[in-house]
């Protein structure tokens, strides 16, 4: 061991001979040998308080070892460390399939995911700004009604008295008055709108009950839904409904529960609109059977609440105002104008609360959600809209050395709204931190320190890394990235000529202002502009929907963890009944929901285990080794293969299996096709749809809507999640919609679909009132020639015009 050189008086010069602290040597993230999902023991270092964009083919493995390896070790570590009590309120996370993960730090995930669509909830809840208000109009308005909470749209007014007993060596009885003052309307209870029930759509009225007049979805006549008004003694079943006496239609409609004997069993009576409402409208509408939700969209309709006018408020809290303004009208107001008015506002006693206020809603401006209102319902927000929403609270935030994880933040975002993002991206990441971010956009690609590629296929042909480097080196690699990078479409010379219009005429939803406007069928039309200009008011409020129209939007499919493409997409039906014929057996035997599952496990392929207050374990299924089926079934063979077998293929797979030989199957082999025809072909048949991203849903969606009769589809943003290889190929997929008879309409950001688009409506000029009208209808290259909006100035600099 060599002794340190002596130190003297004099300076030092040249290299540091003492060795840097070990504190300073982290400066990487290491993960050895990653195995999560498609990930093929995947080793990487990415550099510290840098900006690492991911890149790869849709299905490549990004997000595996983006978000199910790094983000959740780190989010698993950090919930260790609190106590066993607190841990059971914390979802649970299972340490993943890697050898080692060293240098992590705090992770922040900035997803996607769709804000909760319970109808209480608002922008304004979801980011504490009404918390804020609800404070500062306790404290400055006038008339003053009471605390925050009375302000509150979803706390009600409760007041009750009573005696409690308390035991502290006698008993003794204590007289008690409790109140509290809440701001919620007691007719919406806090929703906004009120539901009625048609009842035109429950019953036919010429007819009697014994004449099968109920029209609702399980009530067939002799069914004991039915049974329980013909025999319950109370109507008369041989009466036509609109002779019954106000009496009789009392009993019918609208009795209280009672428990009375039913055809000689002890049932509950009670009319039918409570129990339609109990049965049908309690339940999430997503969830329904596709019957179910028709006759849900028939019989129940939505309007304003009359009494608070849709505020959701009660009168105390509409009526306490802060310079003729009141808290509703503070809600309702666009964000960049709320914050105009809380500049304006000057009161020592409560400084510290309004310059919170006046940054927060800054930061809404900043990150460009100036148009949105704080009483805007979280459910409406796009993918893209909820993330920016979600950055908000990190924004001013002081944190440093912290890793923020981004899933393709420029989603939903107009060309000219992306650099903005970058700029946001770039300021989190010289504060000293680390910055991940997955990502297809080359505008976002373009800042990055770092570029990890992954590839270089899709689902089983991906999940290894294909290049790590700068982007000037990733450009001159050779890799699908690579290649694609500078990739820029050209205007279309020739379009094709509308075989109709659809007229919508004074569109006027949300920021609308009057809009009339002819989208040409027959052809493929982009409706574009900023975010918040009114694309999807537009699209969605304005096109009526019905049988003739197929929409396709990226809203989470409803559905548990037992839900995969296989069983959305109705290809499990053909794939149980072939095997079926081929082993002489019932099809039922062949479903993980059914007669074959595995009794250990009920079909799920994990047991898992409640440990009380600690986070419960999910351990595979040691009887069926996590296959979800009993023993006995997977002896059945179809094509040499078995149903776990055939479950655990890729559609590109299943589709060359059941395309001939003894598997052929045409009914399933249809299904496969659009599922590849979308772009989903390196998907599993059993991957459950928990896992799929925004834009792998929607291509499902797509995938399933296709066979459909419907002439017009209306696709939102569906680039998403695609990398630009994939994009051409969606290309390809519009182009043979359109050839095929039907009308696309789609709601765009990506030049390349803009630059092949037939016609584009452009909306703007700006967002929120700034936007809601037509600012261009035309061809791509009239748009480019004109450059007359910010889309057309974009557009022209894409295609290098």
């Amino acid at each position: 061991m060599s002794q340190a050189a002596p130190r003297t008086g004099a300076p030092r010069t040249g290299k540091r001979a003492a060795a840097a602290p070990a504190a300073d040597s982290h400066d990487t993230i290491r993960v050895l040998g990653a195995r999560e999902n498609n990930l093929k023991d995947v080793s990487i270092e990415i550099p510290k308080r840098r900006l690492t964009v991911f890149t790869g083919v849709s299905g490549s493995g990004k997000s595996s070892l983006v978000f199910d390896t790094i983000a959740a070790e780190s989010q698993r570590l950090i919930n260790e460390t609190y106590s066993a009590f607190v841990q059971g309120f914390m979802p649970t996370l299972a340490r993943p399939e890697v050898d080692v993960l060293e240098g992590l730090t705090t992770a922040i995930i900035v997803d996607q995911q769709r804000m909760g669509a319970d109808p209480r909830s608002t922008v304004g809840t979801a980011t504490d700004v009404n918390a804020m208000l609800r404070i500062l109009f306790s404290r400055l308005g006038k008339p003053h009604i009471g605390p925050p909470s009375a302000y509150a749209f979803n706390v009600p007014s409760v007041r009750a008295s009573g005696a409690i007993t308390v035991e502290r060596g006698g008993s003794k009885a204590v007289k008690a008055t409790f109140e509290r003052t809440g701001g919620m309307c007691t007719r919406c209870e806090g929703r906004g709108t009120v539901s009625d029930i048609d009842l035109g759509q429950l019953y036919d009225d010429s007819k009697s009950l014994d004449e099968g007049a109920l029209t609702i979805p399980g009530y067939t006549a002799g069914g004991w839904n039915y049974r329980l008004y013909t025999e319950s003694g109370l109507v008369d079943p041989d009466k036509p409904i609109r002779k019954y006496t106000k009496k009789e239609l009392h009993a019918f409609l609208h009795h209280e529960p009672t428990r009375m004997k039913i055809a000689g069993i002890n049932m509950t009576y009670e009319g039918l609109v409570p129990r339609i409402q109990k049965s049908f409208l309690a339940k999430d509408k997503e969830g329904m059977q596709p019957h179910i939700r028709a006759f849900v969209d028939r019989a129940v309709t939505f309007t304003t609440c009359p009494e608070c006018d849709g505020t959701r408020l009660s009168e105390g809290a509409r009526a306490s105002k802060i310079k003729k303004v009141s808290i509703a009208d503070a809600c309702a107001m666009q964000i960049s104008d709320l914050a105009e008015w809380v500049r304006g506002l000057e009161e020592p006693s409560v400084a510290p609360l309004l310059t919170a206020l006046r940054d927060t809603l800054d930061s809404f401006v900043e990150i460009g959600l100036g148009y949105l209102s704080l009483d805007r319902p979280a459910g409406t927000l796009s993918g893209g809209e909820a993330q920016r929403v979600k950055m908000i609270r990190h924004l001013g935030s002081s944190l440093t050395d912290v890793t923020y994880v981004f899933d393709e933040p420029t989603i939903g975002l107009h060309p000219h709204d992306i650099q903005r993002m970058n700029d946001l991206l770039l300021r989190l990441r010289d504060k000293g931190n680390t910055v991940l971010v997955v990502e297809h956009k080359p505008e976002t690609i373009a800042i990055a320190d770092h570029v990890v590629d992954l590839g270089p296929g899709a689902g089983t042909g991906g999940g290894t890394v294909c290049f790590e480097g700068t982007v000037e080196e990733l450009r001159a690699g050779d890799t699908v990235t690579g290649r694609h990078f500078d990739d820029r479409s050209s205007v279309k010379d020739s379009v094709r000529t509308p075989t109709g219009t659809l007229e919508i005429r004074g569109a006027s939803a949300h920021n609308l202002r009057d809009v009339d406007v002819d989208i040409p069928l027959g052809v493929l039309a982009v409706v574009t502009g900023v975010a918040g200009s009114g694309k999807s008011s537009l699209v969605h409020g304005s096109i009526p929907h019905g049988d003739e129209v197929v929409s396709v939007d990226q809203s989470p499919i409803r559905g548990s963890r037992r839900s995969n493409p296989a069983t959305y997409t109705g290809l499990l039906e053909p794939i149980r009944k072939a095997f079926a014929k081929a082993n002489g057996v019932k099809p039922a035997l062949f479903s993980a929901n059914s007669e074959g599952a595995c009794p250990t496990c009920n079909g799920a392929g994990v047991v898992y285990t409640d440990l009380a207050m600690m986070a419960g374990v999910a351990t595979t299924c040691e009887d069926c080794e996590g296959k979800r089926f009993q023993a006995s079934v997977l002896e059945y063979h179809l094509g040499g293969k078995n149903i776990s077998e055939v479950l655990a293929m890729s559609v590109t797979e299943a589709e060359e299996f059941f395309g001939d030989g003894e598997a052929r199957t045409p009914a399933a082999h249809k299904i496969l096709d659009r599922l590849a025809d979308v772009g989903l072909g390196y998907l599993s048949l059993g991957q459950p749809l928990t896992t799929l991203s925004g834009g792998e849903r929607q291509r499902l969606k797509l995938a399933t809507h296709m066979g459909d009769k419907g002439g017009i589809y209306v696709l939102d943003e569906p680039t998403t999640g695609l990398h630009l290889a994939d994009v051409e190929q969606l290309l390809g997929l519009l182009d043979r919609l359109v050839d095929s008879g039907k009308s696309v309409i789609v709601v765009e950001h990506h030049q390349a679909v803009m630059a092949h688009a037939d016609w584009i409506i452009d909306l703007g000029p700006g967002a929120g009132h700034d936007g809601g009208t037509i600012v261009f209808e035309g061809t791509p290259a009239k748009l480019v020639a004109d450059r007359s909006t910010l889309t057309g100035e974009h557009l022209a600099a894409y295609v290098g015009a």
